[in-house]
C-alpha cells in the first residue's frame, strides 16, 4: 500500500493514479506481478523498460482496457478498478497512443475535434492551448493527417489528447520511430504539458531523455518493479545507467 505524501504546506495529498498490487493475466501468462505504482497531481512519472516488461500492460490497465485478476485501480482517490474506459476518459484520462492512430483521411482539425468529443467539437481555449504548443497544426489544420511527417503526426496525436482537458496524460513510446532531433523537441514540448499542471506518466525505453524532464520514475522487468526512484537518482543509478544509458 503506497503512502499518502504530504504538499508544501504539510496537507495530504491524495495520488492522483494509484496501482495497488496489481496481478494481471493474458490467459495463464502472469503479466504485471503485485504492481504497485503512483503519479501524483501535476507530477511526470516515467515507466521505464525492455520489450515484454510489462510497460504497455500497465497502461492497458490504467485505461481499464485489461481488468487486473489482483489488486485496485485508483484514479482521483475513487476505485476505478471495475469502471469501464469510457468511464475513466470522462473522468480525465487521456493517451497518446504508440505509433499515433491518427484518423488519416481526416484533417488535422477534424482529428483534433474528435479529441474534444467530450466536450463537443472544442472550445476556443481548447484550440488555442493546442496550436500554442504546436504553431505548425494552426498550418496545417486543412491537411490530412495522413499526409503529415512522423514528427508532425506526434504533434496531433498530443493535441488530440489534450482537447480532452485530461487530469492525467498518458504516453506510450512517445520517442519511438523519431529521429533523435525530433525526439528532443518532442520531450520539450511533453515539459511545457506538465509545466502548464497536467500529470502525465510516460511509459519509455529512452531513459535518458525521459528521466530527464521527469520528477520520478518505474523501472520494469518481467511485470515487476525492480527500482523507483527521484528521476535524478535513477539517473545515477549503477545499474540502469549500464541497462539503459550504455555506461
Amino acid at each position: 500500500m503506497s503512502e499518502v505524501s504530504d504538499n508544501a504546506n504539510g496537507a495530504a495529498v491524495e495520488p492522483l493514479l494509484r496501482l495497488d498490487a496489481v496481478d494481471t493475466y493474458y490467459g495463464q501468462i502472469h503479466i504485471l506481478q503485485g504492481l504497485t505504482l503512483e503519479v501524483q497531481p501535476g507530477e511526470l512519472v516515467c515507466l521505464l523498460g525492455g520489450n515484454a516488461s510489462g510497460k504497455s500492460t500497465t497502461l492497458k490497465t490504467v485505461l481499464g482496457i485489461v481488468q487486473p485478476r489482483n489488486g485496485s485501480v485508483y484514479f482521483g482517490g475513487e476505485d476505478v478498478t471495475s469502471r469501464s474506459t469510457s468511464y475513466r476518459i470522462g473522468k480525465g484520462i487521456a493517451i497518446v497512443p504508440e505509433n499515433r492512430r491518427l484518423f488519416g483521411p481526416m484533417t488535422v482539425l477534424e482529428n483534433l475535434e474528435m479529441g474534444a468529443y467530450l466536450h463537443g467539437k472544442g472550445a476556443k481555449e481548447d484550440f488555442d492551448r493546442v496550436y500554442t504548443l504546436f504553431p505548425l497544426l494552426h498550418e496545417r489544420r486543412s491537411q490530412l493527417a495522413g499526409t503529415l511527417s512522423g514528427g508532425e503526426q506526434q504533434m496531433v496525436a498530443m493535441g488530440r489528447a489534450l482537447m480532452s482537458r485530461p487530469k492525467l496524460l498518458l504516453m506510450d513510446e512517445p520517442s519511438m520511430g523519431l529521429a533523435p532531433i525530433l525526439v528532443e523537441r518532442n520531450f520539450e514540448i511533453i515539459q511545457q504539458v506538465h509545466e502548464s499542471g497536467v500529470a502525465i506518466l510516460v511509459v519509455e525505453q529512452n531513459a535518458n531523455v525521459s528521466l530527464g524532464i521527469a520528477d520520478r520514475g518505474y523501472v520494469l522487468q518481467t511485470g515487476r518493479v525492480v527500482l523507483s526512484g527521484k528521476a535524478s537518482d535513477l539517473l545515477q543509478h549503477e545499474d540502469l545507467r549500464k541497462a539503459y544509458l550504455g555506461r
